[in-house]
């Protein structure tokens, strides 16, 4: 009990402190309750509508969800150029041509209130738009032109995204074509250049390549054939004096030896074996050395079977022998036939051979050439399947962008529209007049207590024990004479109507000379993005 009569003691004694800043604030809160001009809020209410036409069926391109959207949405409405133009347009502040950009924006965003809510699962999200001006018609104005604003912004980026989407993948399409014709026209030009070493026709050259072997072993032995017969019918000639062959047992073809049918029938094994396997197989090898030892073979039977073919300068000295002698008039007749054979065949093994080696070279160059094709193929069919799924996508892209042109997709759409206020919402008076006067009064207190935190003197015989560890025998209070005692309180009575009476007519002459108080609380609402 004693401490609250001491605290009680100290409020008295600092009450002018408490009753100056009380007095201050409780002026200043409520005349401007009194002259704040009244307010009025509108409200709209937005919702973000899902697409008309099922995603199964066919899906837009713009791929945004729906809380997304409606905050992309708010960021752009609070823009600096947005609130500039829409406070211009619509001359929402009385002192509009005296305020600057900056504090036009600033008083816009302060007036304006976007509320989000909603957006979880399997819940729609919502935004609600209000706007607050000194004029009801103004709100609604106002909020009209927001909803304007975010239609159009919205469609606007909805038809550009699908617009940007379509044209890339055009432009994919089109890049695409080109390198797939690029890349046939380089196919082709590779195959024609590389026509003879195709791997497409690898077995048709392989067979032919047989068959200029078999053919060169043919032509070898017709020509020996044929050397044959002619040095019989001149050693015949010689022994007889006569050309009694005819022409007809001369041409006769001898039948073949068991010897020349196993080297034909070894030669067609190897060349059988070679359109299969290439000259380095163990199989490839063991033919040819079989072959070779039945041409040898053959040989040495023909040697020792038939008279020995004349040399090139026994056919050199017979010619010129025949020269010498005169000879029958058939077997001149017989010698050119079988010597124009002999040249025909020899043209013919030229040829063959010619032949033979171009077929060798491309069928060594074949698997070169193969790699390198399939190299190309393989770009080309990964670039074919590059431009099918472009193409694909393309598909995609134009339907997504003819459902945004046509507002078939996911779209915002008002379900409230904003009403003109019959009756102001702000400010509420009761509050900022009650309210400013308790702050005010908290505020005094705090004055004090902050003062006697730093008084640190000793005022009772507590406070000397505490701080000297002496204790008093007893304690005299300070007497006043009656004198003084009026003067003490006249002084505090004028105190106190000086601080009740002159304040407030401060506050007021601040009020009336200076700068409404109206003003200065709406400039600070401004200032602190909050409405009384």
């Amino acid at each position: 009990m004693d401490n609250f009569w001491y605290y009680l003691s100290i409020f008295r004694r600092r009450f002018h402190y408490f009753l100056i800043i009380a007095t201050v604030m409780a002026a200043v809160s409520i005349i401007a309750a009194l002259s704040l001009p009244p307010a009025y809020e509108s409200r709209a209410v937005l919702l973000v509508e899902s697409p008309q036409i099922p995603e199964e069926l066919a899906a837009s391109t713009v791929r945004a969800s729906a809380l997304e959207q409606l905050q992309v949405v708010q960021q752009r409405l609070v823009t600096r150029n947005n609130m500039l133009k829409i406070a211009r347009k619509l001359d929402v502040f009385d002192d509009i041509d005296q305020m600057n950009p900056d504090e036009i924006v600033s008083a816009m965003r302060g007036r304006t209130s976007i509320g989000i809510s909603g957006g979880k699962r399997n819940e729609a999200p919502v935004m609600s738009l209000t706007f607050e001006a000194g004029k009801a018609q103004t709100t609604a104005e106002v909020l009209n032109e927001y909803l304007v604003l975010i239609q159009t912004q919205d469609a606007e980026f909805r038809q550009g995204r699908s617009g940007e989407t379509l044209n890339f993948f055009v432009r994919e399409v089109e890049r695409l074509s080109q390198e797939l014709d690029s890349q046939s026209q380089r196919i082709l030009a590779f195959k024609q250049a590389n026509s003879e070493t195709l791997p497409d026709s690898l077995r048709f050259r392989l067979n032919q390549q047989a068959v200029f072997q078999d053919r060169l072993i043919q032509i070898d032995r017709d020509v020996a054939d044929l050397r044959s017969q002619r040095a019989r019918l001149v050693q015949l000639y010689e022994l007889t004096g006569e050309a009694s062959e005819t022409p007809t047992q001369s041409t006769r073809p001898r039948a073949p030896t068991p010897q020349e049918r196993r080297l034909e029938a070894a030669q067609a094994d190897l060349a059988q074996a070679l359109t299969v396997y290439s000259r380095e197989n163990p199989r490839v090898k063991v033919l040819e050395a079989r072959v070779a030892q039945l041409e040898k073979d053959v040989s040495t039977s023909a040697a020792v079977l038939t008279p020995p073919t004349p040399d090139t300068n026994a056919e050199d000295a017979s010619a010129e022998q025949e020269a010498q002698v005169e000879l029958p008039a058939v077997l001149v007749v017989q010698l050119s036939e079988v010597d124009s054979r002999i040249q025909a065949l020899g043209l013919q093994r030229s040829q063959a051979e010619e032949r033979l080696a171009a077929l060798n070279e491309g069928i060594d160059r074949t698997p070169e050439v193969t790699i390198a094709l399939e190299e190309m193929t393989r770009k080309y069919n990964a670039l074919e399947t590059q431009y099918e799924q472009a193409e694909t996508r393309l598909s995609k892209a134009q339907t997504g962008d003819q459902i945004e042109t046509r507002s078939r997709g996911q779209r915002i759409v008002v379900i409230e529209q904003p009403a003109i206020p019959t009756q102001p919402t702000k400010p509420n008076r009761t509050l900022i007049a009650g309210g400013g006067t308790a702050f005010g009064m908290l505020l005094g207190l705090a004055l004090i207590v902050l003062l006697e935190m730093m008084n640190s003197s000793p005022r009772r015989p507590e406070d000397i024990v505490a701080k000297l560890g002496i204790t008093p025998l007893t304690t005299i209070p300070y007497m006043q004479s009656r004198g003084q005692q009026l003067r003490r309180r006249g002084g505090r009575v004028i105190l106190a109507l000086a601080i009740v009476v002159g304040i407030p007519a401060a506050v007021y002459a601040v009020h009336l000379y200076y700068l409404p108080l109206d003003l200065i609380a709406d400039k600070i609402m401004n200032k602190l993005g909050v409405r009384w």
